[in-house]
């Protein structure tokens, strides 16, 4: 932008400006436009008072409405059911999830940290497992026998079932649970039988629940409702929404429920062909129904249905045996092909190193040994750039401010040279799908959660590289990145362009910036692949003053 260019602008905006704030006193003062009515004034602001009075208390009210419901059940008992993957506790009385203990997983990396449970006591208080017959849940207006008297244990390779008898709205139900030592898949079988002499309509729903707090709480892991429809995975974030008209989506449901990045709490019918996904926020607990299609039981007539549910990490390895839509609940995003691919090599260096931060680094290598011809390429390219640089100030003096010209000329150079003006990026713009893959994969892979690299900061007793699918809390990584930037700039010739000049300058602090927050883990591939560029770029110019010489 040349200096009368710049003048103008200033111009222009102090002319904004000064029509901006200065007509209205200018107005006023030439009584072009008359003062405010008081009168009218003093009655706009009562309305505006009573509309936010009116507003005040509908939030109220919707407060009130979204309290979770008193738990009012059925006579029954806690059963306790554990395994070696997790310890839960299911409510005889119309078979709800009291209680669900992982084993393997925490909440946080501190010493005395409790392990997960996606069904705590808020939890629970909206019955997850529940069944609703004809708008009646099972847990509160059902009389219900179980074939188990006490607690069951299972061992790896153990499987027991607990048999619910009971009546619903007039209709004799049947639910057998199955518990696995292998898995977290809950199975169960439904029976639902008429035992009137009238045919009768029975439509009846399936609850899963779980708490908000199993999210990491940022803007990288939310809780959310999620479901399949048809093979296609949807989701919903918005508290907003959840809490104030909910989310219904009918179709082919596959599996609903709530997860976050790293946990999930899901229904998976058998067979939905005709089903309705429902899903709610109260409090701090997403709640999803999944509802079959209506059916009539003629007198004495008894249908059966299977159903499981998921309540546990999503692992891949074992989400992919159960059902490949619920695999994909471990959303890779666009790039999930690289993903797949990235994750393949990541899990076979970890099988040889058993650090996930060292087999992030020789991945970094990998990817580096990929591209090193084309950034090698893209060096040669910036090279000729430099030697450039003389013609491309004697053609900016020579056409001065005709800027069609210039262009056109600095482009024929550019031609007739064989360089690409866009070298300089390139580097850069090949690594994205790469750099974005591994972002997904490092905020969903449950493998890589709370996974150490360097636990410690050396010498010291502060926790550092200690959750690869977190940000380094002590931003050493990130700065160190930034570092590498610069040193990878001051290594490359200057952009020809002042204001191209002035971005290059001020892109390594805004990738500082981006990079703070981003999982350590991504932060050490980018620091490891700035310096094994630095250390392509020293030997190419070492080999260039070789040749020289």
């Amino acid at each position: 932008m040349n200096d009368t260019s710049s003048k103008n602008l200033i111009l222009a905006i102090v002319l904004c400006l000064v029509v901006v704030f200065g007509w209205s006193s200018l107005a006023q003062y030439m009584g072009w436009i008359q003062p405010p009515d008081p009168q009218l004034v003093a009655q706009q602001e009562e309305m505006l008072k009573q509309q936010a009075e009116a507003e005040e208390a509908r939030k109220r009210e919707a407060e009130k409405a979204a309290v979770l419901p008193t738990f009012t059940p059925s006579d029954g008992k806690d059963i306790s059911i554990d395994t070696p993957l997790y310890r839960a506790l299911l409510y005889s009385g119309g078979g709800t999830l009291r209680s669900v203990i992982l084993k393997k997983y925490r909440t946080s990396l501190a010493p005395n940290a409790e392990n997960i449970n996606i069904v705590c006591d808020r939890t629970a208080a909206v019955a997850p497992l529940g069944l609703v017959i004809n708008s009646q849940p099972s847990w509160s207006t059902g009389k219900w026998t179980c074939s188990v008297k006490g607690d069951l244990s299972l061992t790896e390779t153990g499987r027991e079932k607990i048999v619910l008898r009971g009546e619903v709205d007039g209709f004799l139900v049947d639910r057998v649970f199955f518990f696995d030592a292998s898995t977290y898949l809950i199975k169960e079988e439904l029976t639902i039988s008429n035992p009137q002499d009238q045919p009768r309509t029975v439509r009846f729903a399936h609850t899963i629940a779980a708490d908000s707090r199993n999210a990491g709480g940022d803007r990288y892991d939310v809780m959310r409702i999620a479901w399949d429809n048809g093979g296609n995975l949807d989701e919903e974030s918005s508290v907003d929404t959840l809490s104030q008209q909910g989310k219904m989506e009918s179709g082919s449901i596959l599996w609903a429920g709530a997860m976050s990045n790293y946990f999930m709490a899901a229904v998976i019918p058998d067979d939905v062909k005709n089903g309705v996904m429902k899903g709610r926020v109260q409090n701090t607990v997403f709640r999803a129904a999944l509802e079959h299609a209506e059916v009539v039981l003629e007198p004495k007539q008894a249908k059966s249905y299977t159903v499981s549910y998921w309540v546990g990490p999503k692992d891949r390895k074992l989400l992919m045996p159960i059902s490949e839509e619920l695999a994909k609940s471990v959303d890779l995003g666009f790039f999930s092909l690289i993903a797949k691919g990235l994750l393949w090599i990541l899990q076979n260096f970890y099988d040889l190193v058993h650090n996930w931060g060292v087999a992030i680094i020789l991945l970094t290598f990998v990817i580096k040994g990929i591209f090193w011809p084309l950034t090698a390429k893209s060096y040669a390219s910036m090279e000729k750039m430099k030697k450039l640089q003389p013609l491309l100030a004697d053609i900016k003096k020579k056409y001065g401010d005709d800027r069609e010209a210039m262009n056109k000329e600095v482009m024929n150079l550019y031609k007739t040279y064989g360089v690409n003006p866009a070298s300089g990026c390139v580097p850069i713009l090949i690594q994205l799908p790469v750099f974005f893959g591994l972002y997904q994969a490092l905020l969903t892979f449950i493998e890589l959660r709370h996974a150490a690299f360097i636990e410690y900061l050396p010498g010291t007793d502060f926790l550092w590289l200690a959750d690869l699918s977190a940000k380094d809390p002590l931003y050493i990584t990130p700065i160190l990145m930034g570092l590498t930037m610069i040193i990878q700039q001051r290594m490359s010739p200057p952009a020809t362009d002042p204001m191209q000049r002035k971005i290059m300058m001020f892109l390594p602090i805004v990738f500082t910036f981006l990079f703070l927050t981003f999982p350590s883990g991504l932060v050490i591939y980018w620091l490891v692949n700035n310096i094994l560029s630095i250390l392509q770029q020293w030997l190419m110019m070492r080999d260039k003053k070789k040749n020289a010489a």
